[in-house]
C-alpha cells in the first residue's frame, strides 16, 4: 500500500491566457559518463528523444532503471521501524499513547510538503543530487531517532526523518520517466510498486525478530539500508534530467507552484485524492471494523498481511493482463475494482469474507498506483517531472490527513455497511471522473501512450 507529451517535440501546455507555449526540443546532449553501450532511440510522443540499453535489459526496461529499482527495493527492506515505531515510542521511550500518536502525525507532517519541495529539487538541482542529499539525510537522522531520549528531541526529529524519506520518492519517480519511453512506464511503476511491496513484506517480518532482541537495530537497520540506497545511486545511476537543447534556462522555470497553474493536472490530482480517501480506510478503519466483528489480534493481523502478499503474487499476472491498454484505462478499472472490493467488505465479519473482499481491491490498488505515476509523467512537461511527481504526492499526503477522522466518524455514527457503502460510491464516482476529465486531457495512442488533445497534428 503504503503514483503530456508529444510527438515532434510539442509539450502542448497553455499558459494562464490560453496561449501555447514555445515549443521545446529536448536531447540529451552528452551520454551520462558511467551509462555505456546505449543508443538513442528516434524521438516518440514524450517530446524528447529516448535513451535506451542497446541489449533493451530485462522486461525491456533500462539498465539505469533496474539499478534505482534494486536501491529501493534494499531500502525498503530495512523499513521496519515504521510498522513499529508507535509500539516503540510506548514501550521503550514511555510516552503515552497520545503523545506518541502525535509524533507519528509529526512525522507524516514532515512528508507532506517533502512532494513538492523533493520534485522542485529534482527538476532543479537533478534526480541523481536530489536522491543523494535525501538518502544521507534520512540515514541519518534515523540514526539520530533511534538514539533520541528527550520527547522534544524526538518530536524535532520525526518530521524531519519524514521530510528526508518523503522527498526521495518524486526525484525517482522523475528518473524512471526519464528512461523508460512512453509504452513501458506503467509497467516499469508497477514493477517498481511490487518491489516496494515485497520489501514492505520483508520488513514485517524481520522487525519483530530485530524488536525482540533491541529496538535500536531497527533504527540502525533502517539507516544503512538508507545509506546503501544511496551508495548504489552515486555508484550506479547517471543524472537522468533531460538537456533542453537551446534552453539553457528552461531548467529554472520550475517553481514550487508550477504544477498548480495546469488545471487538468490540479484536477487529476484532486481525484486522486478523492479517491485515496476512500482507499485509505483499508489502513485506518479496516482493522477497527475487524475488531468490531469479533476478529481476534492475531487474524486481524494475518487478513491485513494478505494485501502485500496478494501484491507480490498478483501483480505480475496484472501486467500481463493490462498489457497494452491506455493508462486511463487501467486507471479507471483500478478505481472500479477498489470500489467493489471496499463495497464487498460492508457483507464482511467472517475471516473468507474478509479475505476474498481483499484480493478484489488489492487487484484494484493495483491499477491505480501502476498507472496513476505513468499518467503524472505524460501530464508533466519534460522540464517539470519532478515537480509534478511531487504534486501528486499531495493526493496521498491529503487522505493520509483525512481519512483517519472521516473514516472513524462514518463508523461510529452510521456503521460499518455505510462505511463501506460510502467507499463504493466514492471509488464509482472517482472511475468516472477519471474517465472524463482524465481521459479528455490525454488522447489515448497506440503504444500505451497519450497524446495531448490540443496538439493538432495528427
Amino acid at each position: 500500500m503504503s503514483h503530456g507529451h508529444l510527438p515532434n517535440g510539442t509539450n502542448g501546455k497553455h499558459g494562464p491566457a490560453g496561449n501555447a507555449t514555445a515549443t521545446l526540443e529536448v536531447r540529451p546532449i552528452v551520454a551520462p559518463a558511467n551509462d555505456t553501450g546505449r543508443e538513442v532511440a528516434p524521438a516518440n510522443d514524450t517530446g524528447r528523444d529516448v535513451a535506451v540499453d542497446a541489449a533493451g535489459g530485462w522486461l525491456a526496461l533500462p539498465r539505469t532503471y533496474w539499478t534505482l529499482w534494486a536501491g529501493m527495493l534494499l531500502n525498503r527492506l530495512g523499513g521496519s521501524i515504521f510498522f513499529l515505531l508507535g509500539l516503540y515510542l510506548t514501550r521503550e521511550r514511555g510516552l503515552p499513547a497520545e503523545l506518541a500518536g502525535l509524533v507519528i502525525s509529526l512525522y507524516a507532517a514532515g512528508g507532506f510538503v517533502a512532494g513538492p519541495v523533493g520534485g522542485l529539487l529534482a527538476d532543479r538541482v537533478g534526480r541523481r543530487a536530489t536522491l543523494l542529499a535525501g538518502t544521507a539525510c534520512a540515514g541519518t537522522f534515523m540514526l539520530a531517532l533511534g538514539l533520541a531520549r528527550s520527547v522534544t528531541a524526538i518530536a524535532i526529529i520525526a518530521p524531519l526523518v519524514g521530510f528526508c524519506t518523503t522527498a526521495c520518492v518524486a526525484p525517482l519517480h522523475a528518473a524512471v520517466a526519464d528512461v523508460v519511453p512512453p509504452a513501458r512506464r506503467a509497467r516499469a511503476y508497477g514493477v517498481l510498486y511490487w518491489a516496494v511491496n515485497l520489501g514492505f513484506a520483508g520488513a514485517s517480518l524481520c522487525g519483530g525478530a530485530l524488536a525482540e532482541r533491541h529496538f535500536t537495530l531497527l533504527f540502525v537497520l533502517d539507516a544503512l539500508t538508507t545509506f546503501a540506497y544511496g551508495a548504489i545511486v552515486f555508484f550506479g545511476v547517471p543524472e537522468t534530467r533531460p538537456v533542453l537543447a537551446g534552453q539553457p534556462g528552461a531548467r529554472h522555470a520550475a517553481t514550487f507552484f508550477a504544477p498548480f497553474r495546469d488545471a487538468p493536472f490540479v484536477k487529476f490530482v484532486l481525484i486522486q485524492a478523492f479517491l485515496l480517501v476512500a482507499f485509505a480506510q483499508v489502513i485506518t478503519a479496516l482493522s477497527l471494523d475487524m475488531r468490531a466483528h469479533g476478529q481476534p489480534l492475531a487474524s486481524i493481523g494475518w487478513l491485513m498481511a494478505l494485501n502485500g502478499l496478494y501484491i507480490v503474487v498478483a501483480q505480475p499476472l496484472a501486467l500481463r493482463f493490462l498489457r497494452g491498454r491506455g493508462h486511463v484505462e487501467w486507471l479507471v478499472m483500478g478505481c472500479l475494482l477498489t470500489g467493489l472490493g471496499l463495497g464487498a467488505t460492508a457483507l464482511a465479519g467472517g475471516r473468507l469474507v474478509y479475505a476474498l473482499s481483499a484480493v478484489v481491491w488489492t487487484l484494484g490498488e493495483i491499477g491505480f498506483s501502476t498507472a496513476a505515476p505513468a499518467l503524472v509523467s505524460e501530464l508533466a512537461p519534460v522540464a517539470l517531472r519532478g515537480a509534478y511527481q511531487g504534486t501528486h504526492q499531495l493526493a496521498w499526503s491529503t487522505a493520509s490527513v483525512l481519512a483517519p477522522t472521516l473514516g472513524t466518524f462514518v463508523l461510529a455514527r452510521f456503521g460499518s455497511r455505510a462505511l463501506w457503502l460510502g467507499c463504493l460510491a466514492v471509488c464509482f464516482v472517482a472511475a468516472a471522473l477519471h474517465a472524463r476529465v482524465t481521459g479528455g486531457a490525454l488522447r489515448p495512442v497506440r503504444d500505451g501512450g497519450s497524446q495531448d488533445p490540443r496538439d493538432p497534428r495528427p
